[in-house]
């Protein structure tokens, strides 16, 4: 018998048992056909792997490929030779722009990484009551969607509120019909700090999974409660991974990367997860069981996820398992070269419409944008001094979450003074032309300096965000966005001090990951450079928008709690001067 490939001599990982032991692998095809300590067969190619390791493909199920700023075929190009073969992709931010129209100009795109998708369950996050979005998808679209054999789940459920609802909600008319579908697909959710009965309740609903930072307690309820655990980065602490270890969580765990921003995926997507699980204290035999076979058993992916007879040959050979950094990649029984892959100068042009670029139909920022009117609540007066009760958005230096705060703020003249309270003021344009609002928040702990930072990367409806203290500069940054039909912009001090161009529909780059990490590592500087600390500035940014992530967030329709989904004022109350 002779088979086309054999790779001799290596530590393979043996899945079941999840220990390495040293064999021989032979690949017919594009599916291993033997894997034993000696191979008899011949083969047209023979590989010595003495002294590497061999594991199988990376699979990652719950990630967003526009997190990464990316269109598809880019973003094959960049993480295959990380040693991901596979990965299940949502592309809700591009039905948030676009509709269906963005989901399919993705999924037509054929790439050498396998793609499979998840139906973006909440296009817009909650309601358009509460935002607006370019696109909605609903009942229609999911049973079309469903025809597609590369739909796996029903990508994060969000709305918590309506989907416990008495009412018989659009999500819960979408979970419907996933549930009569013909061929079953996942239910996938979005549920941070739910817990006890409101987490029995999302959980009735139908929704078995979360992907959303967890903690040392949260894995235990919920995996009690039946509930299967995705642990992206921020999740992977000591104490989560001694909570999964103490009580024997690995059959109910994947790792998963949700966003990668593109200058950290310069450096690794999945593997870069990985070695941060094994850093943090899970055992490597653990952590690569939780990234190839979790996942492909938690999304029905049985023809791979592990080395065995007749499954699809996706392996990455490896000379450490500290670096987690392969040295040859084999997709489909075949050898991945980069060079064989490069990008194409104006790719782009031909996988997106030209429609997709020009997708901002706000106006420019004024200065006098940035002058908050504050009425005295009592008595209507315009010209009054006093003070104002106000909702506030308070940066943690840690995740995604805006912790809800109120404080007292001066007002003068009737405007209220929020720079002299040492606060940030964020403003966020309607971009589609639909209602061309403007909605405001204040926030603490942004900005140490003089700046100001606008973005249609905005989770999840991407309308147009500026934040800044200095109206100049907001203006300044907002309308350098406009000019780029969308990205980041920066400015300080009267100056645009860095930006990254996002043309297609606001959120996507046409540049190779190479050129956009670079301009994205100089937003993030500039960024940092202002004061403002995050463990990742740009991504808590784009998500003060997002109206399903704790506490308090801001859409174009104004303040919403997040618990509640009510729209607050930004003004609660008011007092004059000698209250």
């Amino acid at each position: 018998m002779k088979v086309d490939l054999i790779l001799r001599n290596g530590w393979v990982f043996q899945t079941i048992r999840q220990r390495f032991e040293k064999m021989d692998i032979a690949v017919a095809g594009e599916k291993f056909y033997d894997i034993s300590p000696v191979l008899p067969y011949e083969a047209e190619c023979e590989v010595d792997c003495e002294g590497k390791y061999i594991l199988p493909g990376l699979i990652d199920i719950h990630m967003h490929i526009e997190s990464s700023m990316t269109y598809p075929r880019e973003f094959s190009r960049t993480v295959l030779p990380f040693g991901v073969t596979t990965v299940v992709a949502d592309a809700h931010e591009m039905a948030n722009v676009f509709g269906m129209k963005g989901i399919k100009s993705f999924m037509d795109q054929e790439t050498e990484l396998d793609i499979f998708y998840g139906i973006p369950s909440s296009v817009p996050s909650t309601s358009p009551t509460l935002e607006t979005s370019g696109g909605m998808i609903g009942e229609a679209e999911v049973k079309e969607l469903l025809k597609d054999p590369r739909i796996l789940c029903l990508g994060e459920v969000m709305n918590y509120k309506d989907l416990i609802s008495p009412d018989k909600t659009l999500i819960q008319r979408i979970i419907d019909c996933c549930e009569e579908n013909t061929r079953p697909v996942r239910l996938e959710g979005h549920c941070p700090a739910l817990t006890g009965a409101a987490l029995s309740a999302f959980i009735r609903a139908g929704v078995d999974a979360d992907h959303t930072q967890q903690t040392a307690e949260s894995v235990v309820e919920k995996s009690d409660k039946g509930m299967f655990l995705e642990l992206q980065a921020k999740s992977l602490t000591r104490e989560v991974i001694e909570a999964v270890e103490a009580h024997s969580l690995y059959e109910n765990v994947a790792l998963v990367t949700d966003d990668t921003m593109p200058d950290h995926l310069a450096d690794g997507q999945l593997n870069r997860i990985v070695r941060l699980a094994v850093k943090e204290g899970m055992p490597v035999e653990k952590a690569v069981y939780c990234s190839t076979y979790t996942p492909a058993r938690r999304m029905q992916l049985y023809d791979r996820g592990m080395i065995a007879p007749g499954k699809i040959a996706d392996l990455a050979v490896y000379d450490n398992l500290e670096e987690f950094s392969p040295v040859a990649v084999y997709k489909s029984g075949k050898r991945y070269r980069p060079e064989d892959h490069l990008y194409i100068e104006d790719e782009a042009g031909s996988l997106f419409p030209e429609e997709f670029r020009k997708t901002l139909f706000c106006r420019e920022a004024r200065e006098e944008d940035f002058t908050i009117v504050c009425e005295e609540k009592k008595s209507g007066r315009t010209h009054w001094q006093g003070k104002a009760l106000v909702h506030v958005m308070e940066v943690q230096t840690f995740g995604t979450r805006m912790v809800h705060k109120k404080r007292w703020v001066p007002v003068k003249d009737g405007v209220l003074c929020w720079q002299e309270e040492g606060l940030c003021l964020a403003v966020v344009y309607e971009r589609y032309g639909k209602t061309g609002s403007l909605s405001f928040g204040l926030i603490d702990k942004a900005f140490s300096r003089r700046g100001a930072v606008a973005t249609t990367w905005s989770h999840d409806s991407h309308n147009l965000l500026v934040i800044g203290n200095s109206p100049e500069d907001m203006a300044m940054a907002q309308r350098e966005v406009l000019y780029m039909q969308g990205g980041y912009g920066v400015a300080s001090q009267g100056k645009i001090t860095a930006k990254a161009p996002l043309p297609i529909g606001g959120i996507v780059s046409d540049q190779p990951i190479s050129r956009l990490a670079e301009e994205l590592k100089e937003v993030r500087r500039e960024i940092e450079t202002l004061g403002y600390v995050n463990s990742n500035v740009i991504m808590s940014i784009s998500t003060i928008g997002l109206l399903v992530s704790p506490e308090l967030k801001l859409s174009d329709k104004g303040l919403v709690d997040v618990m509640s989904q009510e729209i607050l004022p930004l003004v609660e109350e008011t007092a004059d001067q000698q209250a």
